[in-house]
């Protein structure tokens, strides 16, 4: 192999790239915009849940209550009800989210040291959600009952109880608790791949259908030097779009950055180079630019998005489901990216994750040198 017909290929990739506007625009745009799209739109903070109340006892605690929902972020009160049927019909017509029905008695009950009720009524479609708006409710009205139950033995008593145990929280990584610090930097991977595993999956496909690719082959140049030289013209716009997405996530999102921006630079060429390799190992396989594009979309962009923990813990995911993940390259960058990011460690502790990223490079690209040797004969 020599450096100078990789570097011919490079140069003429290059200028391939360069003479089709369109298409180096949108890789350019591509990141930024998908970085506005899914980080604006995946969201995973709950508030302003749309509720309705019932309130049966009409006193001036079970108002008071009201207010404690209609002053809390976390809730949106549509109205204030006399009757269940009504609470019924919003949930059944998506206008509500949660049903809250304080009881007749609720008052009397709490202030005589009883065991006061309030029911919530949740449409349970979406489970995860449901959860944790039936805990923020629970919350509101256990607070407000401690508060009115507290008020009452003081006035009796003629002291103030004392809680017994007072929590203290401490939140490490993601102190203001915000979903888009988790989101933004795992969107960053998932990007990656996609742009870097999809043009690479389509140019030795369009060589072939374009009639290039007889042209090369009464060419000296190598197997090798085709891979490295068509790898490393989308490698320079692979590394323009992850100063996008980084410049993104930091100045646009505010995504607190604590770690090496050495190590992440590295650690991002070295995923560019695996997903790259993998798209030419695609294109090397496939015998169209429709039947690359369609093997990389699903070995590319749905795994990295699905599989990759970005949105759903691996955890919770089926024991097959997750010896699966551990042979996909965007879990580990998914990991990276997301450690740097958030809690600013080293190599100390990611060089698992870096070992297999480089390891799956290299074994990648042996395999479309291989691929595009069978391919030319040689």
């Amino acid at each position: 192999m020599r450096i100078g017909r990789t570097w011919a290929m490079l140069l003429k990739e290059l200028r391939h790239i360069s003479r089709d506007p369109r298409s180096l625009g949108m890789a350019l745009v591509l990141p930024l915009f998908l970085m506005l799209l899914f980080g604006y739109a995946l969201n995973l903070d709950l508030d302003r849940i749309p509720t309705m109340i019932y309130d049966a006892d009409r006193t001036p605690e079970s108002r008071a209550l009201i207010q404690n929902f209609e002053g809390s972020r976390f809730f949106d009160v549509r109205g204030v009800t006399d009757n269940y049927r009504d609470i019924e019909n919003a949930i059944d017509r998506n206008q509500v989210l949660l049903g809250i029905a304080i009881p007749p008695d609720y008052a009397r009950t709490l202030g005589g040291a009883g065991h006061a009720e309030v029911q919530f009524l949740a449409d349970g479609s979406d489970s995860n959600t449901a959860s944790i708006a039936l805990g923020y409710a629970e919350t509101v009205v256990q607070t407000y009952g401690f508060q009115l139950r507290t008020r009452g033995q003081q006035q009796l008593a003629g002291f103030t109880p004392q809680i017994p145990v007072e929590a203290r929280i401490r939140i490490w990584y993601n102190e203001t608790v915000e979903s888009k610090n988790f989101v933004v930097p795992g969107l960053i991977a998932v990007i990656l791949m996609v742009i870097s595993s999809l043009p690479t999956a389509l140019t030795i496909a369009r060589e072939w259908e374009m009639g290039a690719m007889e042209q090369l082959m009464s060419t000296p140049l190598r197997p090798a030097e085709m891979i490295l030289g068509k790898m490393g013209a989308y490698f320079v716009v692979g590394a323009i779009d992850t100063i996008i997405s980084v410049a993104v996530a930091i100045y646009v999102f505010k995504v607190p950055f604590r770690g090496d921006m050495a190590l992440l630079a590295g650690s991002a060429a070295i995923f560019l180079c695996g997903a790259m390799c993998w798209g030419l190992l695609l294109s090397s396989i496939a015998k169209s630019q429709f039947m690359a594009f369609q093997m990389g979309m699903v070995s590319s962009f749905l795994p990295a998005f699905l599989l990759s923990g970005f949105i759903y813990l691996i955890e919770n995911m089926p024991a097959a489901i997750q010896v699966m993940t551990r042979m996909i390259p965007a879990r580990y960058f998914v990991t990276l990216v997301r450690s740097i990011f958030q809690k600013g460690v080293g190599l100390e502790v990611l060089w698992p994750e870096l070992a297999f990223l480089s390891g799956f490079s290299l074994i990648v690209l042996i395999l479309s040198t291989l691929a595009m040797r069978k391919k030319m004969g040689m």
